[in-house]
């Protein structure tokens, strides 16, 4: 059952369906209405005149005065050689091929004469003007130097058909649901349906049946209409298909059915449409007869050219009703290709298009907000290249085109601009008229350049970057030289003429710089970079400069590296732009540590490379050479093990590239540090850092302190202004930052501003000492900044204060400040962290005479626990220090101190023979001072250099001194039995001779106490030990133990027996 109808009425009688087309209605001929007569809506005036069977005769219309030769108003277009005569020749307003109806493209006359009448010699004050949320071309009306287009129409006022009866919409739907079920094999089958649907469409606005089918069938329809424009040649055009989809899609586009937009594949069938017309071949290929091909009532060339004119109206079909421009910017997404297109005649036949659309736009413009065309800068790219193409056809469609594109650009920009600054408006207005004046309209057009200097007035930044990148990709069109050069001037005029919009210049000239490597022109680059030498050296424009500078990606390539090396900046402002760009690099060096590193902070490390290679701030850099120093070496640390990977990339990027692996974060830092002493002259201290591996220090994770101790070392001995200069800036940088820039900074202060700050005092330099410089770092800040680094949990920090603790009590003045932090320091012993231990101990050394006896006491009895200690270092200052500490016991505290020192002999005795050199030769050293102490006199055995158990009876010598010197002598076999199982097999070696050397040396009634088994146990594990040299010495070992067990007994026997035998005799 067919739905209610809207305004049911009489059927029309007279309906029929006609035999030869398909199913349609035969609408009642219109007939001409006078002035007084009632208007119709635009749709409806377009659609009844589609349908009409009544033949109208286009009206005239006049030609414009900027182009040449003969324009009418219905164009074809298509190949730049044959349309002119063939459109001269008209059309008429006959039926549409097959009995069908003329096609009518929905455009006024243009009356204007085709020149832009601005009006803009009589400018008159904006008028104050309530802000609205709408605005139609009523405002544009009241806007001074626009004059009011009024919406007429180029299409009489008709008489209403009536609407279909319902058998013929019955019958329609039947043959359109046909098409939908089955395969449109032959074009008659393809042209009922399309006719069907066509038919069926004029009946929309009456009928809610027919509304209903068509909107509940959208899908079916862009299905059927893509398979059908699929299956239509690209190579020829024998069929009047094309051009029915056409007139479908525009009927029913006027009627607010769109069928190219909302979806994914109606965008594709839009995408279709578009290719199967402009990728048609040229008028002069489709006009030559194929051979096989039947004989048709029409010729090929009048065939495309009513399919071009349906095209077109399906084009303005879409912008006709368009407040939003959303459509527009589809058209223009979809035409771009071809716009752009290297075959002359789709190029062209997009040109004729594009122009068309836009001025039907112009003629029905009715803006509403909020505006969706995002395109502006680019459609005037693409319309001021090809104003400029070597082809003349596709010059001046592209002419007529910017025409109106310039009034719909000053529409669009006084409904969208500030309402309450109308003063840039107008200034814009008035550099619009002032070039209008200087150059006719024809010049103007006929001249690209002059088109960017116009509509550069009234385009915001973002979409003169549009510009600029559209015009920049053009200059890869190998195939259009001329394009190219069009494209130079374009951008040159931009660059220069941009200067004067000040706010719009960094946001251009960085899209342009990220382009660099695709403009091969030296005229244009050289230009490129003076603008932005002109504007990064204003301190208004700097950071907004180097903001979008940093954005281009690293590592920077040639071109990019040509622009920074070649900025001509004026001589006072070198120093703020490097001061700005060491500014953007110390920010991210405020922030706490992330696991990626800032993508700025690696531009800027780049661009002061860059900059420092070409060495145009040369002045700059030798004002600011400390603080660059500082920054850089605080950035080397940050990049330490990151590489390109590792970088935070920032949504800001103009390009997306892949990072080369080859490029690290450190390598960026590590170059500019090098270029940077190399252009500030400090020869020598770049010659040391490479001498001495301070660069590979600098760059490795745990000896990046080192680095900066010796480049700081280097400094302080070759370079004492430069130091002095760093020295300056390092109060103030311990305190800022995060973690890593702290630390960079105190290895700088430790090395370079405790040690210079001890230089002065001991020389006596009075007017060092009055230096602003030594006062920022007094004696006591530095030992208080120093405790606190010790107190700290940081290692580093703590391996920093006793480093720079150490550098201060070489002075004298300050040892009694670092003696308060005795406690904290003797507590370092006990850490884990090597490095720590070690600083600690060197330090001690300075204050073992300045202890209490109950203080040196505790410190020897924890140095001894280091003897031994796997680290080399730390064994070996760990016996000095207690060397150190045995020197220091006065005569009144040797009592106390005496078992220490005799619980110390076998170690260092058993030391003595370790295979490091150091550490076996400051055994013999302490142990002496040991004995010294006990008034003994050591054997000379005690300093062979040869190994132990290769001079036995050396070892007899020894054995025998302790054995006369030392009581205990079991304790001390225990003590020797410990280090039996030490990692070393020479101190293994040497346990195990002694023992069994030294036993015969204890008494007899200690091993009654003690008895035997524990030592002989001991040494049959040794028995089994994998070293054969110790293995014998453990078995001769293990013998002498044995024997001596025995030899007790054996001699009470003999003294029974010589007793015994005294009697007898007796």
């Amino acid at each position: 059952m067919s739905l209610p109808r809207r305004g049911r009425g009489p059927r029309l009688a007279g309906s029929r369906v006609t035999g030869t087309a398909g199913p349609r209605a035969t609408a009642l001929s219109p007939q001409r209405t006078g002035r007084g007569a009632q208007a119709l809506s635009h749709a409806q005036r377009l659609t009844r005149r589609r349908h009409s069977s009544q033949q109208v005769p286009p009206e005239p219309e006049s030609q414009a005065d900027f182009r040449s030769g003969k324009w009418l108003f219905e164009r074809a277009g298509g190949d730049a050689r044959d349309s002119r005569q063939a459109l001269c020749a008209g059309i008429g307003s006959k039926h549409r091929i097959c009995g069908r109806e003329d096609v009518v493209i929905p455009c006024v006359s243009d009356n204007d004469s085709g020149s832009v009448d601005l009006q803009l010699s009589s400018i008159e004050d904006i008028r104050n003007r309530p802000s609205s949320v709408e605005n139609t071309d009523s405002d544009i009306s009241d806007f001074p130097g626009l004059p009011p287009e009024p919406l007429s129409d180029s299409f009489s006022s008709m008489a209403c058909p009536g609407p279909l009866g319902e058998i013929v919409i019955d019958t329609l739907i039947d043959s359109i649901k046909e098409g939908f079920n089955g395969d449109l094999k032959d074009e008659h089958e393809k042209l009922v349906f399309l006719r069907s649907l066509s038919s069926l469409s004029q009946n929309l606005p009456y009928d809610e049946t027919t509304e209903s089918f068509i909107n509940s069938h959208l899908v079916d329809i862009v299905h059927v209409l893509s398979v059908l424009v699929q299956e239509e040649s690209l190579h020829t055009l024998f069929s009047p298909v094309r051009q029915e989809i056409f007139v479908i899609i525009a009927g029913l586009s006027y009627l607010d059915v769109h069928l190219l937009f909302g979806s994914e594949d109606r965008a594709d069938l839009f995408s279709l449409v578009t290719r199967s017309l402009i990728t048609l071949p040229s008028l002069s290929i489709l006009s030559q007869p194929e051979e096989g091909m039947p004989s048709r009532p029409y010729t090929p060339e009048y065939l495309y050219r009513q399919t071009f004119q349906a095209f077109l109206e399906m084009l303005q079909s879409l912008v006709v009703k368009d407040p939003h421009l959303e459509n527009l910017d589809a058209i223009v997404k979809q035409m771009d290709p071809w716009l752009q297109s290297v075959v002359d005649h789709e190029r062209e036949r997009a040109t004729i298009s594009m122009s068309q659309v836009l001025k039907c736009l112009s003629r029905h413009l009715n803006l509403k907000l909020p505006l969706q065309f995002q395109r502006l800068g680019h459609l005037v790219a693409l319309m001021a290249l090809l104003c400029g193409d070597s082809l003349r056809e596709v010059a001046e469609e592209a002419a007529e085109g910017t025409h109106y594109l310039l009034r719909i650009t000053l529409r669009l920009k006084y409904i969208t601009h500030d309402k309450k600054n109308h003063q840039s408006l107008r200034n814009a207005l008035k550099k619009c008229r002032q070039l209008l004046e200087l150059c006719g309209i024809k010049q103007f057009y006929s001249c690209p350049v002059k088109i960017v200097q116009i509509f550069e007035v009234f385009l915001n930044a973002n979409e003169l970057c549009q510009f600029a990148i559209t015009t920049l990709d053009s200059l890869g069109n190998q195939s259009h030289p001329h394009t190219q050069g069009s494209a130079v001037e374009l951008l040159i005029t931009l660059v220069k003429d941009v200067e004067s919009q000040t706010e719009k210049v960094p946001e251009v000239v960085g899209v342009i710089c990220a382009r660099l490597s695709i403009i091969n022109q030296p005229r244009l680059r050289q230009q490129i970079i003076h603008t932005v030498s002109l504007f990064i050296s204003r301190p208004k424009y700097t950071d907004t400069m180097l903001s979008y500078l940093l954005c281009l990606p690293v590592p920077y390539d040639r071109h990019l590296a040509e622009l920074w090396r070649s900025l001509e900046v004026e001589l006072p402002s070198t120093t703020w732009l490097l001061w700005r760009l060491l500014k953007k690099l110390q920010k991210h060096h405020s922030m706490a540590p992330q696991e990626k590193t800032a993508y700025v902070a690696v531009a800027a490390t780049n661009a002061l490379y860059e900059l420092f290679v070409g060495n145009r701030l040369r002045a700059a850099m030798f004002r600011l050479c400390p603080q660059l120093l500082m920054t850089l070496l605080v950035q080397i640390h940050h990049s330490i093990g990151l590489t390109m990977s590792d970088i935070t990339v920032s949504s800001d990027l103009y390009t997306e590239q892949e990072m080369p692996s080859e490029v690290t974060p450190l390598c960026l830092a590590m170059q500019a540090t090098k270029m940077l002493l190399l252009r500030t002259l400090c020869w020598q201290e770049f010659y040391a850092m490479e001498k001495s591996r301070g660069w590979s220090l600098l760059g490795g994770n745990d000896c990046h302190l080192q680095g900066v101790f010796l480049l700081a070392n280097t400094l302080l001995e070759r370079n004492q202004d430069l130091a002095h200069k760093v020295m300056y800036l390092l109060v103030p940088l311990l305190n800022r930052g995060n973690e890593k820039h702290q630390l960079t900074s105190a290895g700088v202060f430790v090395e370079g501003g405790v040690r210079q700050s001890l230089v002065w005092l001991r020389s006596g330099c009075f007017q060092l000492l009055q230096s602003p410089v030594v006062k920022r770092l007094p004696n006591i800040y530095s030992v208080v900044r120093l405790r606190d680094w010790l107190l700290c949990g940081n290692n580093l920090f703590r391996i920093l204060a006793l480093r720079g603790l150490h550098h201060l009590v070489k002075h004298q003045k300050m040892k009694e400040d670092v003696s308060s932090l005795l406690p904290p320091i003797m507590d370092c012993l006990c850490e884990s962290d090597g490095r720590i231990v070690l600083l600690a101990m060197q330090l001690l050394l300075h204050f073992v005479g300045m202890v209490d006896p109950s203080t040196l006491a505790s410190l020897m009895k924890t140095v001894f626990s280091l003897f031994g200690d796997v680290r080399p270092d730390v064994h070996r200052v760990s016996m000095t220090l207690f060397g150190a500490s045995v020197k220091a016991v006065k005569r009144a505290d040797r009592k106390g101190i005496e078992n220490q020192i005799l619980g110390s002999l076998i170690p260092l005795l058993l030391y003595s023979q370790d295979d490091i050199d150091a550490i076996a030769e400051e055994s013999k050293r302490v142990l002496s001072i040991c004995a010294t102490f006990l008034k003994w006199k050591l054997p000379r055995a005690v300093s062979c250099k040869d190994p132990w158990y290769i001079r036995p009876v050396q070892v007899g010598t020894i054995c025998k001194f302790f054995g006369k010197k030392c009581k205990g002598k079991i304790n001390i076999l225990a003590q020797t039995l410990t280090y039996t199982k030490n990692a070393k097999l020479p101190i293994r070696r040497t346990a195990v001779l002694f023992v069994g050397l030294f036993s015969k040396y204890v008494d007899s009634n200690e091993f009654k106490m003690q008895g035997t088994e524990w030592i002989e146990d001991d040494l049959r594990s040794l028995l089994h030990d994998p070293e054969p040299s110790l293995r014998v010495i453990a078995s001769r070992a293990l013998f002498r133990v044995q024997r001596v067990r025995i030899q007790p007994e054996a001699e009470q026997t003999i003294c029974w027996l010589r007793k015994h035998l005294c009697c007898l005799s007796a």
